[in-house]
């Protein structure tokens, strides 16, 4: 497998860089997703499109067990000053977090598993709106979800490209792996009035300078300091001149939070925080937008993706503990079924680029790896699937 992956470099740096230069926002994904349906139609696949929306879904083989690979295909809002060659043809829109090496693999996993007999079938599930939310707060994983891709399916993977790891290497975990996220819009009221008579009104930015303290103190005063967690104010905003004291100061920012138990407590500790609007005379309202869960990957699908990285890779190639306080989607789709998610190595020699930055990009050696650990990743699932299926059988049989 791969070195049937190493055959198709040149084919996956095309798809790869052809998906960069022509990035698409969430829910927006209509270039990059008729370039997978065609793809997919021409390689034999069972292709639905307009899944989610914008996602595409390709299936392959029959019966049982139903392996999901699901690959997200949406940019993020960044202008790219990578400077590559392939850079970003749309303004203001780069595929600044990998999603377009996350597709490209899938397709070459899709590939992969064209050539070969499947005891049961796989589902491609290539994913909209992985970074962004639409109008009624849902993202293209619960999207999918509500379209019915994830019926039936009794296993999933993903990976997501980690620029501070090699080529040659991956990181997997069981258990928790990644953070979940909320998000929080809050306003401080006060009332307004001339800057030079501050004491005729009352100075909302001095209230939420007050409230600013309390919910940075939050993680670091009333969580455990053993608990992972993170509560950012990522957006301020209040008043338009410099002599004139607003009505008004709106934050907006993000929560981050491994288990359940700390999410409550930041939500119980921000109301707290933001009571000192009223307690100072003015007023507040908080909303509150849960997002998706912590990404919690199976043990056992965990063990099996490290032992095909290890046969493929050799010793030494699958670290443990890169777990961060990210959050993915991909969170939606293990609580359905078990899954894991596993992180690999794209580092450029001796240039570490951070996803979510303009600069981002990666060494395009790591893509034939992808796409043959998940190809061999959910073959083995299948035939796992399938040995399990004959014990059953067997077992009823005695019985």
């Amino acid at each position: 497998m791969i070195e049937r992956a190493r055959d198709l470099a040149a084919q996956l740096s095309t798809w790869r860089r052809e998906i960069h230069m022509f990035p698409e926002l969430g829910f927006q994904e209509t270039r990059t997703a008729a370039l997978v349906a065609g793809v997919l139609d021409s390689l034999g696949y069972r292709t639905r499109t307009g899944v989610g929306r914008t996602g595409v879904v390709g299936e392959r083989g029959a019966g049982r067990p139903v392996v999901a690979v699901r690959a997200d295909m949406d940019a993020l809002p960044v202008k790219e000053e990578s400077g590559a060659p392939y850079a970003s043809q749309t303004p203001g829109v780069m595929h600044a977090c990998g999603h377009d090496a996350h597709t490209a693999m899938a397709l070459g996993a899709a590939t992969l598993l064209a050539g070969v007999s499947l005891p049961g079938t796989v589902r491609l599930l290539f994913q909209p709106a992985e970074e962004m939310e639409d109008d009624e707060g849902l993202g293209g994983a619960q999207r999918l979800v509500q379209d019915g891709a994830m019926d039936g399916v009794e296993a999933v993977l993903a990976l997501h490209v980690h620029g501070g790891l090699p080529v040659g290497q991956i990181s997997v975990d069981p258990g928790p792996v990644s953070a979940g996220v909320d998000s929080f819009w809050a306003t401080i009221t006060g009332r307004g009035g001339h800057g030079a008579y501050p004491h005729k009104g009352l100075d909302p930015i001095h209230t939420a300078a007050h409230v600013l303290l309390a919910l940075h103190g939050i993680v670091s005063r009333r969580v455990d300091p053993l608990a992972p967690a993170v509560l950012t104010v990522g957006s301020i905003h209040g008043g338009q001149a410099n002599n004139v004291i607003p009505d008004k100061v709106e934050i907006a920012g993000t929560i981050r939070y491994a288990k359940p138990e700390v999410q409550a407590l930041i939500h119980e500790e921000m109301e707290r925080a933001l009571s000192i609007a009223r307690t100072l005379g003015g007023n507040y309202s908080l909303r509150i937008r849960r997002g998706s869960p912590p990404v919690v990957n199976d043990g056992v699908v965990a063990a099996l993706v490290e032992q095909v990285a290890t046969a493929f890779l050799g010793p030494g190639s699958v670290r443990h503990g890169e777990k961060g306080m990210g959050a993915e989607d991909f969170a939606v789709l293990a609580a359905l079924a078990p899954g894991a998610l596993f992180r690999l190595g794209c580092r450029i020699d001796g240039d570490e680029r951070s996803i979510h930055n303009p600069n981002f990009d990666l060494d395009e050696a790591c893509l034939p790896l992808g796409a043959a650990l998940l190809a061999e990743t959910a073959l083995r699932l299948l035939g796992q699937g399938e040995a399990r299926a004959a014990m059953r059988v067997d077992k009823d049989s005695q019985l």
